[in-house]
């Protein structure tokens, strides 16, 4: 169910969802927090779709800002609409959208807060462009958690170098959260005895494809050993992982979209599913955990300086 409401307030916005919550007989209470979306008209559609399937298993309100990607006056006066959807066009809440316009956009935060589940944590998320300290943004100074996605930014590596320099232990990339399986993955091959001792690592992958370069800075912090990142244009994502110890090579390397073999000194090699995380998996990933991921923030403060990022780089101790 779809309601569009034109030149309206939030108090109408806030009646309005009552009442169907009202005809459905139920209510908000089981909202285990709110999502807050900022985001542009032309991706609304594809940020609602991933964050409707996570919602499937982590209930929700959401709201979404949606304004347009060219610049407005925000000195003048303009009516709210809003549109409200309930249903199987919400996942497993509700989807408040907001087209805020003219001087409302100074005044975001004052604009979602009656619309706020009560009581319930607050997650934001900025689907393509992330503002450059999300932490002092209006929407992101209300949330327990902030997700960006520097890979869908327009410009991934000046977005990023906001990001890493304004970086609060409240924030996560789903560039990292795409590691998620290669890191584990990794964890197992390097736990399996005989244990040898590692004495270097080399990594595969395309060029400019951030989780790459996140993985190398794990890798060179967690393991304290030097670390390559060798970067090929032709590639499109991590392919291969080269972990080399004083028996022999062990190796995650990838063999189809979905596929990878593990090769491990004297063993026969293996193949492994590795299912492609979709941006819905990613996003229930970060739904799950709300606290600060430490991980992340130690390859952020400590080992992304490891890395020679600009090309062919070495990690040190």
């Amino acid at each position: 169910m779809k309601f569009k409401l034109k030149n309206c307030t939030t108090a109408q916005i806030t009646d309005k969802i009552n009442a169907l919550h009202e005809q459905r007989g139920e209510s908000a209470n089981g909202r285990v927090f709110t999502m807050l979306i900022r985001t542009t008209k032309d991706e609304l559609e594809n940020a609602l779709t991933a964050v409707n399937l996570a919602s499937r298993e982590h209930p929700c309100r959401i709201i979404a800002i949606a304004t347009c990607a060219c610049r407005q006056d925000e000195d003048t006066d303009a009516p709210l609409t809003a549109e409200i959807r309930f249903g199987a066009d919400a996942g497993a809440g509700e989807v408040i959208i907001l087209y805020p316009a003219g001087g409302l956009l100074r005044h975001l935060d004052t604009l979602v807060i009656p619309l706020l589940v009560p009581d319930v944590p607050i997650m934001a998320w900025w689907p393509t462009e992330a503002p450059e300290d999300p932490s002092n943004d209006q929407i992101g100074r209300m949330a327990r958690s902030r997700i960006t996605d520097v890979l869908r930014s327009s410009d991934p590596v000046r977005t990023f170098e906001n990001v890493r320099a304004h970086w609060n232990s409240e924030d996560t990339d789903l560039s990292w959260t795409r590691l998620t399986i290669w890191r584990s993955q990794l964890a197992a091959l390097i736990g399996q005895p005989p244990h040898s001792p590692i004495k270097s690592v080399a990594l595969r992958g395309a060029e400019g494809y951030l989780p790459l370069e996140l993985l190398a800075s794990w890798l060179a912090w967690s393991l304290k050993v030097p670390v390559t990142v060798h970067r090929d244009p032709d590639a499109s994502n991590v392919t291969g992982v080269y972990v080399e110890r004083e028996n022999g090579t062990a190796s995650l390397v990838r063999t189809g979209t979905d596929t990878l073999q593990v090769q491990e000194p004297g063993r026969a090699p293996q193949i492994v599913p590795v299912p492609h995380r979709t941006l819905a998996d990613c996003l229930s990933e970060e739904m799950r955990r709300l606290d600060p991921d430490s991980i992340y923030a130690a390859v952020l403060q400590k080992g992304w300086d490891l890395i020679d990022h600009d090309g062919e780089g070495d990690g040190g101790h």
